[in-house]
C-alpha cells in the first residue's frame, strides 16, 4: 500500500551460437491477463528463487549486480523474457552455457543454446551493471531505486523492482530470494527476510550483508535500503524475531510508534491468524525520501515516523497483499480493502470510532466525491490502482460482507481467507466464491453485495 493520498534500442551482445535443434516458442512477454501491465512478466516459467549478488556506492551512484535466478519452465522454451529497466547486461548464461541476449524496451531475452523443455528447472545468470534509475508510475508517482540523502531506497509496487535486478516481475510470480549486497563501511544495507551474515572486507573498507527470505515473495515487495542507519534487534513475546533499521534523524519520533510493535502484532494475529513470515521490523527512513509507504516483506518501509493508523496497515498487509497477493493489479482492492479495513478494526477495538461509524461517515459523502469515482474491483487504468476508490470503498465492500453474514462468520472469515490462500495468489472472483462457498445460506444476499458495492459504479442507493 502506498499510504499517501492520492530507446528502443536492440542489444546483441553475442552472436548467435547453434540451438541445437530447438523446436520450442519464444515464452512470450506478460504474465496472464492483466489489463493494466500486459507485458509485465512472463507467461513461459515461474521463478523459484532468486540469488543476487550486489554493489553499490552511493559515491558514484554505480549498482554492479549477478542474479541468478532459477525457475521452472511451463512449456518447451526456445527463449524467454526478463524485466529489465535501465542497467547494461554484460552477458548472460542458462544451465552454464552462453546465451543470447537482446533487448526492446524494459524486455530482456534470453536465447539459450538449448531447448528448455516444459518441467525443466533452469538456472539464469545475468551480469549487469550502471546507474540504476528512477520509475514515475501512471500516477505520478515515484518507484524503482530512490537516491536519498546518504543512500539509496528501493521500492517496487507496481513495477519498480527491473529498475534494480532482472526478473519475472509481475506479482503472480512468487520465489524465495538471498540478497546479497557490498557498500562502503559507513553506511549499512537492508532488506528483507533475515540477515545470515554481515563481513567486513580485507581492507576494512567494505562491508557485505547476506539477506535470506525463507517465504515467496512477490518482486515488488522486495526492498534494499542503504544508508545510515540505527538498527536494533529484539524477539515479540512469543519468540518472532524483530528487526528494525531507523534513519538516526528519525530515531527519537520513531521510537513510541516501534515499541507498539509487539502490541500491533498480537492484536492483528488475533484477528487474521497466525503471522505469515518468520520475522517482521520496518525500515524507517528520513521523512521525505519516499513519500508513502510500502508493505515490503517481513519489514515495511515508512517515508519518516508514521502514525499509529499507518503502522496498523502496513502491518495488516504482510497477511492482505504479502502472503496472499493479488493475481493481477485489478485485483489491488484485495490488498487496499483488507488492510484498511483493519485500521477501521484496530479504531474499533481501541477506543476510537466503530467500522459502523467510519462506514457511514464514508457513505455521507456526495456522489460526486472521488470515494465513487470507479468501484474497487475495476479502477478505470493503472493511474488509478491506488486512488481512493480501491482503498475505502475496499474497506467498506468488506464491511458490507460483515453486515451480511454476521460478525462471527466474518471474524472466522478474516482469519481463513489468508490462511487458505498462504503464501499464494488470488483475485476477485475466487474470493467472492469463497465467501459464498463458506456461507451458503446468504449466497443471494452476498451477490447483491458484489453488484453494488464491488462492481457497480457510482455511489450505491442505499448503505
Amino acid at each position: 500500500m502506498r499510504t499517501y493520498r492520492r530507446l528502443v534500442i536492440p542489444l546483441v551482445l553475442a552472436a548467435l551460437v547453434g540451438c541445437g535443434g530447438v523446436q520450442g516458442e519464444p515464452g512470450g512477454s506478460g504474465v496472464r491477463d492483466d489489463p493494466y501491465f500486459p507485458r509485465l512478466g512472463n507467461s513461459g516459467y515461474d521463478v523459484t528463487h532468486y540469488a543476487l549478488d550486489l554493489g553499490y556506492d552511493p559515491a558514484t551512484h554505480e549498482l554492479t549486480g549477478t542474479a541468478v535466478i532459477t525457475a521452472r519452465a511451463r512449456k518447451d522454451l526456445s527463449a524467454f523474457d526478463l524485466d529489465l529497466k535501465g542497467l547494461t547486461v554484460r552477458g548472460a548464461t542458462v544451465d552454464g552455457q552462453r546465451a543470447v541476449v537482446s533487448r526492446t524496451g524494459t524486455e530482456l531475452t534470453l536465447r539459450p543454446r538449448d531447448e528448455l523443455p516444459r518441467g525443466h528447472t533452469f538456472r539464469a545468470t545475468v551480469r549487469y551493471d550502471g546507474a540504476p534509475v528512477t520509475i514515475t508510475d501512471p500516477d505520478g508517482s515515484e518507484e524503482g531505486w530512490l537516491r536519498t540523502a546518504d543512500g539509496a531506497l528501493a521500492l517496487g509496487e507496481p513495477t519498480g523492482s527491473m529498475a534494480w535486478f532482472p526478473g519475472n516481475h509481475h506479482p503472480s510470480d512468487k520465489a524465495t530470494y538471498d540478497i546479497t549486497v557490498t557498500v562502503p563501511t559507513d553506511v549499512q544495507a537492508v532488506s528483507n527476510g533475515e540477515l545470515r551474515s554481515r563481513k567486513e572486507s580485507a581492507d576494512g573498507r567494505r562491508t557485505t550483508y547476506a539477506w535470506h527470505v525463507a517465504q515467496p515473495m512477490a518482486s515488488y515487495v522486495a526492498t534494499l535500503a542503504v544508508g545510515r542507519f540505527t538498527v536494533r534487534e529484539s524477539r515479540t513475546p512469543d519468540g518472532l524475531p524483530v528487526l528494525t533499521a531507523v534513519d538516526p534523524a528519525e530515531q527519537r519520533a520513531s521510537a513510541k510508534v516501534l515499541d507498539r510493535l509487539p502490541e500491533v502484532l498480537a492484536w492483528e494475529t488475533r484477528k487474521f491468524g497466525p503471522y505469515p513470515f518468520s520475522s517482521t521490523g520496518a525500515i524507517i527512513d528520513r521523512d521525505g525520501d519516499a513519500g508513502y509507504a510500502l508493505e515490503t516483506q517481513n519489514r515495511p518501509v515508512f517515508p519518516g515516523t508514521p502514525g499509529l493508523g499507518t503502522f496498523v496497515h502496513e502491518l495488516a498487509h504482510q497477511w492482505y497483499g504479502d502472503s496472499v497477493t493479488p493475481r493481477t493489479w485489478q485485483d489491488m482492492w484485495l490488498n487496499e480493502g483488507f488492510a484498511t479495513y483493519g485500521e477501521w478494526l484496530w479504531e474499533e477495538d481501541h477506543g476510537g470510532d466503530t467500522a459502523q461509524r467510519i462506514f457511514d461517515d464514508r457513505y455521507a459523502l456526495p456522489s460526486s466525491d472521488p470515494l465513487w469515482a470507479f468501484p474497487p474491483a475495476r479502477p478505470p487504468d493503472a493511474a488509478h490502482i491506488s486512488a481512493l476508490p480501491v482503498y475505502d470503498r475496499g474497506a467498506m465492500v468488506l464491511h458490507k460482507v460483515r453486515e451480511t453474514i454476521g460478525d462471527r462468520a466474518f471474524w472466522r472469515l478474516l482469519r481463513s481467507w489468508p490462511a487458505d490462500h498462504r503464501h499464494g495468489n488470488a483475485d476477485t472472483a475466487e474470493f467472492t466464491s469463497y465467501v459464498e462457498r463458506e456461507n451458503p445460506g446468504e449466497k443471494e444476499a452476498l451477490a447483491g453485495v458484489w453488484k453494488d458495492w464491488l462492481h457497480g459504479s457510482g455511489k450505491p442507493g442505499s448503505a
